[in-house]
């Protein structure tokens, strides 16, 4: 079986923008894009952790950034005009599910408004030619029914995250309908499925709280034990959406939503993710809870990645044990004073040797 993965030719010289550079998935494309020799314009709020991969890798100084609200419509407009991009990966956004809750006017108006912003000044630019916006698992209508959903699914969301993702598909499909199609330009959705690797210091995100945890000697409590989730390694969609913007380079009309997740052996729950890292890290306690903690997240969720598979070529690489080793020892290590770059570096050429 022949895997796609991305190509260096194509992205060598590419004016590529970046929403959302400064987190943790952005820091890790604009590495990769930077590598392989693309010239990247960053558009982003500046990096919400202390520490974070951004800084770690040093990416102040290998691409050009734009600190900015995607919600600011006359800046987002400007950068656009003035760095004339070629492609786009749009990825800035409210992307917690439980701070969701505590800040909804900025999820909604983040995710759905900023969008839209995005799309309107890809639109007015001429030099764009390929858009990727990405949008999350959790955009389909969840009924805990214990299946796979696929693309054509309805959308849905219980939580102000989910909803504020599915109305920022809605605002995707409209414009590719409305404008991009017309135009000859490719626009793709891309959804992908819970990521873990070394670097994420966000809030709220099972491996950071228990690297948190672990590393002070503190015992990580675990609300909801029982959730299962499509994890994988942060390179897989990333790999996934360079590939996607790729292809609706070249053929702007198959441009449309893709699910991008682990296949259905590598769905786990939270407690044989959190035991199997706790075994990697080789230290930590646990608590086990028992429920949520009182605010509504989904139990079940699968995604069907059939549609990358056939139309796009693009497989799973790292099953779900190696993806925890090697999110794991990059902590380890990073605590013990390797260098992030490095560090990325090894993952990086680990994973295009496996494809």
């Amino acid at each position: 079986m022949k895997l796609q993965k991305p190509n260096q030719d194509f992205w060598r010289g590419r004016r590529v923008l970046v929403t959302g550079h400064s987190g943790f998935k952005g820091a890790w494309l604009s590495f990769w894009l930077a590598r392989m020799g693309a010239i990247v314009s960053g558009m982003s709020l500046q990096p919400a952790t202390n520490p974070n991969l951004f800084s770690l890798l040093g990416l102040e100084s290998s691409v050009e950034n734009n600190w900015l609200d995607i919600r600011d419509e006359e800046n987002v407009r400007g950068v656009f005009e003035r760095f004339q991009p070629e492609v786009v990966l749009h990825l800035a956004a409210q992307a917690l599910v439980r701070p969701s809750y505590s800040a909804p006017i900025e999820t909604f108006s983040t995710n759905i408004i900023g969008t839209l912003h995005v799309l309107e000044a890809a639109r007015k630019t001429a030099s764009v030619l390929s858009v990727v916006a990405v949008t999350t698992d959790k955009v389909y209508q969840n009924h805990e029914k214990d299946l796979a959903f696929e693309e054509s699914d309805p959308l849905g969301g219980h939580d102000p995250y989910s909803a504020s993702k599915a109305g920022a598909e809605m605002v995707i499909s409209s414009y590719r309908k409305s404008f991009f199609q017309a135009a000859g330009i490719g626009l793709a959705s891309a959804r992908a499925g819970n990521v873990i690797g070394g670097g994420d210091w966000s809030l709220d995100r099972i491996l950071p709280d228990a690297v948190r945890a672990w590393a002070s000697g503190q015992t990580l409590v675990v609300r909801n034990p029982r959730a299962t989730r499509p994890w994988q390694h942060v390179l897989e969609p990333l790999s996934g959406y360079l590939c996607l913007a790729e292809h609706i380079f070249a053929k702007p009309e198959s441009a449309q939503d893709f699910n991008f997740g682990p296949d259905p052996s590598d769905v786990a729950t939270v407690k044989e993710v959190v035991t199997k890292a706790q075994e990697s890290f080789g230290c930590g306690g646990i608590e086990w809870g028992s429920q949520p903690g009182g605010l509504h997240e989904a139990q079940t969720l699968t995604l069907d990645n059939t549609k990358a598979k056939r139309l796009l070529g693009i497989h799973p690489v790292w099953n779900l044990e190696t993806a925890l080793a090697r999110t794991m020892n990059w902590y380890r290590l990073q605590n013990s004073g390797h260098r992030a770059v490095d560090l990325c570096e090894q993952d990086l050429q680990a994973y295009l040797a496996a494809i």
